[in-house]
This record gives C-alpha cells, structure tokens and sequence, in this order.
C-alpha cells in the first residue's frame, strides 16, 4: 500500500473549530489505538520482551507518537474505510539493522512498481478489526506475499491507525522483530516483482533522501534505496518511525523526484 498524499505531518495543523474537531478525533483514535494494544496482548502477543537494544528508540516512539505525528490523514470518524494492516519488520543483517520491503509488480493497475510494506485488507478470518485483526492480517499477508515464516518474528508494537482517502484503507502499523529470518521472495509474481531489506543506515544517509513531488502538486519525503524509489504511503511511516526514534538526520529537503501522474 503507497500513496503520495497520504503524509505530510507538517501540515496538519488546522484552527478554529476545526482544529478542534480535529484534535478531538485524533484523542479518539489514540485512545482507540491504545485500548487495541492492551486487548492484543491477550491473544497475539504483543512484547518487548528480549529485543536487541537498537530497537529501544523505536519501541519508546511506537508507544508516545500520536496519530496527527505520523499523519493529517486519520480514519473517519463515522467508522468507515476499508480496514487493512501492513507489518513494519525490523531484522538484522550483514549490515546492521534492516527494514523488509516489496515491490509491487509493474503490470498492476494500481500503485505498480511502487515498494511497500507486506500488508493488506483484513479478511473475516482475521477477527475483530478493533482488536487482534490488523495483527494476524499483518502476519498473514506477510507470510502470503513473501513467504517469510510469522513463528520467526515478534510483534512489539501497533502505531495508530492512519488513512488513505484515494483507496479508503484504514491501515493499522504493526511492528515486528524478525528473531529467526527464513527465506523469502516474491510468492506470486503477477503481484510482487521482488521482495527486499534496506539496511536502516541507507535510509538514515541524507544521500538517499528526497522529496517526492506529485503532478497533482502533493509533496511527500521519499526514499531512493536497494535500486528504488520508496515514496507515499510507506515512505511517509518510514520518515516518522526515523524521526521520533531520533535516527533521522538531516536532509536536503529541497532535493525533489518528480512523480508520474499515474503514481
């Protein structure tokens, strides 16, 4: 799931009545988001029990940032959209940490070639979207779209659930620690032209960073990375996740990328 006009936390700020409808809304999902938490624990385990130290900043973020921080765009507040997950995995490779990545398959009609994270809309299967469904969704099309094992990783966290109005998702984050990688790759090639990791120190370098800019005059941080240009939606999460970790450095934000406009 990427999309362009899904961040830009700068401008989220709003006044009046507004805003106050707003930060209104936003003390709703947060508080929702941490009812989810709590009530996760007791079916998916959710812990931060034996993870590497590195992940500390990422867990005291995960647990402090508030939906506006990471997005203007929330879920509406009358409840409907789309309800999906996507799985934000940390491991550790050659290079030190590592984030795993896909790229959508460029004969798609929507969001080809673009990376993302692994994820998708919730299934009934997957149970209450209020509580453990976005967890096992996330595992689920982890294990379907790159066949990675979901008994190797360790769910840790659960950011607030964000919104995409072009597809009408409601995406709920959900961070895991790959304890024990296995082999993974693209599992259906009509969907995935390649899965990938991108070590966390390429994402950090200011070299690699820039702004990518839409026709449709949106601005959004993007990444170029492992011969790809990571943008919108899961660029947006990934920028937020370096920022209130304190691993963010800084960037030429003037650097821009433009977009096609079927992007």
């Amino acid at each position: 799931m990427t999309r362009a006009d899904t961040h830009d936390a700068r401008t989220a700020r709003t006044t009046g009545a507004s805003g106050a409808a707003e930060d209104s809304r936003a003390e709703r999902v947060h508080d929702q988001t941490t009812r989810f938490h709590d009530r996760a624990v007791t079916d998916v385990p959710v812990t931060t029990e034996g993870l590497p130290d590195w992940l500390d900043p990422v867990v005291r973020a995960t647990r402090t940032v508030a939906p506006e921080q990471l997005s203007r765009f929330l879920p509406p507040a009358n409840g409907l959209g789309r309800q999906s997950a996507v799985l934000i995995l940390f491991g550790e490779g050659e290079r030190g940490p590592e984030l795993l990545l896909m790229e959508r398959a460029s004969t798609l009609r929507a969001h080809a070639g673009q990376a993302s994270f692994p994820g998708g809309a919730l299934d009934p299967e997957d149970g209450d979207p209020a509580t453990t469904g976005p967890l096992r969704a996330a595992l689920r099309e982890a294990e379907e779209e790159t066949g990675l094992d979901p008994t190797g990783v360790q769910l840790f966290g659960v950011l607030p659930k964000l919104y995409i109005p072009v597809s009408e998702f409601v995406v709920t984050p959900v961070l895991g620690w790959w304890h024990t990688p296995t082999p993974v790759g693209a599992v259906d090639l009509a969907e995935t032209a390649r899965v990938f990791a991108v070590p966390v120190a390429d994402l950090t370098d200011p070299a690699n960073r820039v702004t990518a800019t839409h026709p449709s005059g949106v601005h959004s941080p993007a990444f170029t990375v492992a011969s790809a240009l990571v943008w919108g939606f899961t660029a947006g999460v990934i920028d937020r996740i370096l920022h209130f970790s304190g691993w963010e450095r800084p960037w030429d934000r003037s650097k821009e990328v433009p977009l096609d406009r079927r992007s």
